[in-house]
């Protein structure tokens, strides 16, 4: 049995309850447990140590104000170093095995780090703290290649959201308890020990029950030189243009939370005047946001990888993380506080919510990210790609600890940080969703099918997952390819009249979104023949391409007679072995619209003259068919099929 039919066979059926129904299935409930006993045992004893150093040692040599970015960078190194290496194992063996052997490995280190605790041995615990950023490093890899190994491509995004919902609920359990165990009088420390101890040996035990998740490339020969091995991961992911630019994009989410989650112990001491346990509320309530962010990710996106919720995320992070600027920047100095005197100051109340929003749209902004990379990479070598994604991940929390650090040299204050990373963030975001469109067109579609219209999708699943398709639906407003947008998984390239391309804004997004522009034969015949000839390319490339056969926006609402371009496309596809699905679609209840040429001006019907006539939230739909039979497709033949769906 292949990995992919061993998945399939495995899979909950498309109408499961939500993304919880997967903590009920062996395939992905011991997986989930296991990383997550793994993210509460790293930060727990991350967290413990940072504490130990800022408020209990007096270390000339490791002043508390850098304790969080020593430890953080030192934890990061081995992504650095070991990416590579982790990323051929895993592709090379069974993914369980590698997942075992991580954990054995997690309690030999934590074995250590126990005695480490006990004597309160600084220098131990740093080469602990590199020693468990090997073991993440070897499961980082094994923890994005298996979801898609075992998931269905619509449980991709909830699997996603589960797992980092999950990791960072486990980072606030493993932070809190780290934080409180070690302020124990007398016991802290041998506390901690112990607890990293047993989280280890859990892990373990929870690891057994994972189901075989079989190699994807056994006869892959190892390359033992990280240096020669990293460069060429890094090309293995560049070959990919939308996959390596959204590693860009998660590296920058890291970049940016490493920021945040390194200067907690500072900012709660030195700006918020708190106490340990308010360097842990911190930690709880930036932990909350990311939970549910992360769970929200299938919500929002309808069961599919959305990653229009992407933008949405950057904007929330960034103006979240500038106002927490002005939230702290003003609070008068005071003696240390506890929880009860932090919590009952109104002002720390905006400090919380600046917090729990900015990391709520960072869960929003890394979950469609990271199911996208997994989608589209080839199976044979996706750990590969994602031990590029943490080499790129761990440049950038270096440059993150570096850039900090020199902030803080340089005079600025912690809030100041927070500040200067916002406005980056922002600059980043526009210039990545320049670089990769997709990003912004999906977003643009995402708004339009949930807060103009309220957009309903049947036969969502008979749009391919994979290989080239035409799809062919009727032509009712300026906004169709909006729609279709938002009802793929997929990007869709488009057919589109000439004309369509000198509407403000929209002609802008259409060529934004490379939509090939046909004009009439009699009109420009050079334009005609290469929209035909790009229209096979986009189907050679195994994509999706979309034509509206009416070949003009309907102006009575009514089915206008499909032409024969579409013809044209399917036999040039046939000509050269390409037997290409065709898959009819019918928009409803858009007739009426804004965007459809209702309205009547100088005698013609227009469209966009009445905004919100129909107002927010007007319900249109989207009725999509099954692929029908090549023997026929013919103009006539299409035509009824959308009349049915239509229901006319």
């Amino acid at each position: 049995m292949t990995p992919t039919t061993e998945a399939a066979s495995t899979r909950l059926p498309e109408g499961h309850a939500n993304q919880f129904a997967l903590l009920r299935q062996r395939r992905f409930a011991p997986f989930f447990w296991t990383q997550f006993a793994g993210a509460a045992n790293d930060n727990l004893f991350k967290f413990a140590f940072t504490v130990m150093v800022t408020y209990q040692l007096q270390l000339a040599w490791m002043p508390p104000a850098m304790a969080g970015l020593a430890i953080g960078a030192l934890f990061i190194l081995p992504f650095l170093l070991f990416s590579a290496t982790a990323g051929q194992l895993t592709d090379k063996h069974d993914k369980t095995k590698m997942i075992r052997f991580v954990k054995n490995l997690e309690i030999a280190i934590m074995a250590i780090a126990a005695w480490g605790f006990l004597r309160a041995d600084a220098g131990v615990l740093l080469a602990c703290v590199f020693l468990m950023g090997l073991h993440s490093t070897l499961f980082g890899p094994v923890k994005f290649a298996y979801l898609p190994q075992v998931l269905a491509p619509r449980e991709l995004t909830g699997g996603n959201g589960m797992v980092e919902m999950g990791t960072f609920v486990a980072i606030l359990l493993g932070q809190v308890a780290g934080g409180l165990l070690v302020a124990l009088p007398q016991v802290g420390h041998a506390t901690v020990a112990v607890a990293c101890l047993l989280l280890a040996l859990a892990g373990r035990a929870v690891a057994q029950a994972i189901p075989p998740a079989p190699a994807t490339d056994p006869g892959l020969k190892i390359n033992w030189n990280p240096v020669s091995e990293t460069w060429r991961n890094l090309k293995l992911a560049h070959g990919n243009v939308v996959v390596f630019r959204s590693l860009l994009g998660i590296s920058w989410m890291w970049f940016f939370g490493a920021v945040f989650l390194a200067q907690f112990p500072s900012f709660a001491k030195e700006v918020l005047h708190g106490d340990e346990q308010v360097a842990s509320l911190l930690l709880v309530v930036f932990s909350v946001g990311i939970g549910a962010g992360s769970l929200l990710c299938e919500t929002l996106s309808r069961r599919q990888v959305e990653i229009g919720l992407v933008p949405l995320g950057a904007i929330g992070m960034s103006v979240f993380a500038i106002d927490l600027y002005f939230a702290s920047r003003g609070l008068p100095a005071a003696a240390q506080m506890g929880l009860g005197t932090f919590t009952a100051q109104p002002a720390h109340w905006r400090v919380m919510a600046d917090l729990g929003l900015l990391s709520l749209f960072a869960g929003l902004y890394s979950v469609p990210m990271y199911a996208l990379i997994q989608m589209r990479s080839q199976p044979t070598h996706r750990a590969r790609i994602i031990a590029a994604n943490n080499i790129l991940n761990a440049l950038f929390m270096i440059a993150s600890s570096v850039i900090a650090g020199a902030l803080l040299k340089a005079g600025f204050t912690i809030p100041q940080i927070f500040l200067f990373t916002g406005i980056a963030n922002a600059v980043v975001a526009f210039y990545i969703f320049m670089l990769v469109p997709e990003y912004l067109l999906r977003f643009v579609a995402w708004v339009l099918s949930r807060f103009v219209y309220r957009f309903d999708i049947q036969g969502q699943e008979h749009i391919p997952e994979e290989g080239a398709a035409v799809l062919v639906c009727n032509h009712v407003s300026f906004i169709d390819a909006v729609l279709l947008m938002a009802a793929s998984p997929r990007p869709i390239r488009f057919i589109m009249d000439h004309r369509i391309f000198r509407v403000p804004v929209l002609g802008w997004l259409f060529r934004l979104a490379k939509a090939i522009p046909i004009a009439p034969q009699k009109e420009d015949p050079a334009a005609y023949e290469q929209a035909f000839a790009d229209a096979v390319q986009v189907l050679r490339e195994g994509d999706l391409l979309a034509i509206f056969p009416e070949g003009a926006i309907t102006r009575d609402g009514s089915l206008q007679p499909f032409k024969g371009g579409v013809m044209k496309i399917i036999e040039a596809a046939r000509a050269e072995g390409m037997e290409t699905p065709v898959v009819p679609m019918a928009l409803t209840n858009l007739w009426g619209s804004y965007f459809s040429r209702i309205e009547q001006r100088d005698g013609q019907q227009v469209a966009m003259v009445r905004p919100f006539r129909r107002g927010l939230f007007s319900r249109v739909g989207l009725r999509v068919g099954s692929a029908m039979p090549r023997a026929e497709v013919q103009p006539e033949s299409l035509q009824r099929r959308v009349s049915v769906l239509l229901g006319t």
